[in-house]
């Protein structure tokens, strides 16, 4: 395998020459700058990361936890951060957790190993990493994406989820729907438990009494919404209308919704929340939240690569906006 010595040698120049054009970080003249590339050419030579990586003490690596599920909600948010590296001169380290704790820290000892410039988190898990573990590397520059429960003194990056329980609760009120159920997410998550306070909040506002019998709290899973729907079509009294605690648990409303004969939303009306790639592609087309996810990803990336460059700057918690999608799962009562 060629190596650097090898390319200046053939196009006659000095090492940090061949440095300098591959870099392009000084001022080579064309006709070395041409010498030193049909050098390269020639001896079919690859410049090393790793030996870049250590002299300038940066891989341009960014590592992620994640914990994913069959929720497609996680896949489009790592589309938005593998997006945003690519065309920010970064590679992704992808490592899923699978809400396993020992996993976890296996996973982010791999990352640190391999001398990642810096940590996006969104995982479900309420413990945080191995203070054992990240005492035996040097600080790393963190930022926790919304399903990061646990305190990391990094940045932070969340959807108003409270709003958004509210705005969806409140546009099944407008509709003239008094009989409201929620199937709500795990409360051990602060986004779950955001949305269904901000379902509590707007119900308490318009003077609507919830019976027990519709709260259910579920796991965020196509399973978990299908399950909990039929608990709620088995009552004897059911809701007129759910507000599903995410895209996923919705999909799994409308199937069970489907399988009694019935028909949303002319039986029952529904509003998601995310607003994952499948929901206008439902039948009858998801109303539901918009959870900004791609600029979820960008702006997880960017506040990352700032604090690369300022670690000494003060934490940010930044907050993104939740919008309101109208389609035809909400009809007017």
């Amino acid at each position: 395998m060629a190596t650097m010595k090898d390319v200046a040698r053939l196009a006659g120049v000095s090492t940090s020459t061949v440095s300098h054009v591959i870099n392009q970080n000084r001022y080579v003249s064309e006709s070395v700058t041409l010498r030193v590339k049909n050098a390269i050419e020639q001896l079919n030579y690859a410049p090393s990361a790793l030996a870049r990586s250590l002299k300038m003490n940066r891989t341009n690596t960014i590592g992620m936890l994640l914990t994913t599920s069959n929720n497609p909600f996680y896949a489009e948010v790592v589309r938005g951060v593998e997006r945003s590296c690519y065309e920010r001169g970064f590679s992704l380290i992808l490592c899923n957790t699978e809400g396993d704790l020992q996993r976890m820290n296996h996973s982010l000892e791999t990352l640190l190993q391999k001398r990642v410039d810096g940590l996006l988190i969104m995982c479900t898990e309420v413990q945080g990493p191995s203070k054992e573990v990240l005492s035996r590397y040097p600080a790393v520059p963190t930022v926790m994406m919304d399903w990061s429960p646990f305190e990391s003194g990094g940045d932070i990056i969340q959807d108003n989820s409270f709003l958004g329980g509210e705005i969806a609760t409140r546009y099944l009120i407008d509709a003239g729907f008094t009989q409201i159920a929620c199937i709500a997410g795990p409360q051990d998550k602060s986004p779950a438990r955001a949305r269904f306070q901000g379902f509590m909040q707007a119900m308490k506002q318009a003077s609507l009494k919830i019976p027990d019998e519709y709260i259910i709290f579920s796991d965020f899973e196509f399973a978990g919404g299908f399950n909990s729907m039929n608990k709620l079509l088995a009552l004897d009294n059911p809701p007129k209308a759910i507000f599903a605690g995410n895209d996923a648990m919705a999909v799994g409303a409308y199937q069970a919704i489907f399988s009694k004969g019935l028909k949303v939303p002319d039986d029952i009306s529904i509003i998601g929340y995310d607003d994952i790639d499948l929901s206008p592609y439902m039948i009858p087309p998801l109303t539901t939240i918009h959870q900004p996810k791609d600029e979820l990803g960008k702006l997880a990336v960017d506040q990352l690569i700032f604090r690369m460059d300022n670690p000494e700057a003060d934490a940010n918690v930044l907050v993104l906006t939740p919008k309101l999608v109208e389609r035809q799962s909400v009809r007017s009562n």
